[in-house]
């Protein structure tokens, strides 16, 4: 099966995954915006040279250092969730492949990234380069203490599963926008969640289906 073969037969599980479990997450569709983003970004250029031929299967697959590149339909989920619109500026975290980041880039004005593993922080802003994607600025650091220099931000998502959700990253969001955050034990029962802050700083938190994660490194709590 050649890649435009694959890359359709992704977009045709995403929208049966959506299709299965949309009481859940409140939607029978995702937004064309995601999907055109879903079909643009090569998803196999951001997955290992052996793993290449099941780069578009629907699932996750291992990209080193005990981390994972995440299964297309939560990828587009969750970036569905966030409702960007073109001149927003996003903070993510967990850069990982580079994948969730490039599809992000795709449909806001510009992406920030931090990532805790320095090798896969390099892999990935190599990958942004080679493609072209001028709009991303990632960086080593902890994901527990956001990017406070570019905030606030129009929206935040997680892609590692934290212990709890992080007052840092509630601080750096803009009033009336969104984080997007899986939060549970590693290994174990995970929630996905959006969080929102209205205009005076109250959170209220909707969890959307349960997840499965690697956990969210909290390099400060490492270095102790």
């Amino acid at each position: 099966m050649s890649p435009g073969n694959s890359q359709q037969q992704m977009i045709k599980d995403i929208e049966a995954e959506v299709a299965l479990t949309k009481h859940m997450i409140g939607r029978d569709h995702l937004s064309p915006e995601v999907m055109d983003a879903m079909c643009e970004v090569p998803r196999d250029a951001f997955v290992p040279s052996a793993l290449k031929h099941a780069a578009f299967a629907d699932g996750p697959l291992p990209i080193g250092h005990g981390q994972t590149i995440s299964q297309p339909y939560i990828v587009a989920l969750m970036t569905d969730l966030l409702q960007l619109q073109p001149e927003d500026k996003v903070l993510e975290i967990g850069t990982g492949s580079g994948y969730q980041t490039a599809i992000l880039s795709r449909l806001c004005q510009q992406v920030y990234s931090v990532e805790v593993v320095p090798e896969l922080s390099k892999t990935a802003q190599d990958v942004f380069q080679q493609l072209g994607y001028e709009n991303i600025q990632a960086r080593i650091g902890n994901g527990y203490e956001g990017w406070p220099e570019h905030a606030p931000y129009d929206g935040i998502i997680v892609t590692a599963a934290a212990s709890h959700v992080p007052p840092a990253l509630i601080e750096q969001l803009k009033p009336g926008k969104r984080l997007v955050i899986p939060v549970g034990e590693p290994y174990s029962y995970q929630t996905l969640y959006v969080v929102e802050k209205n205009a005076q700083g109250e959170i209220h938190r909707q969890d959307i289906l349960g997840v499965a994660f690697v956990p969210l490194v909290d390099a400060k709590a490492e270095s102790k």
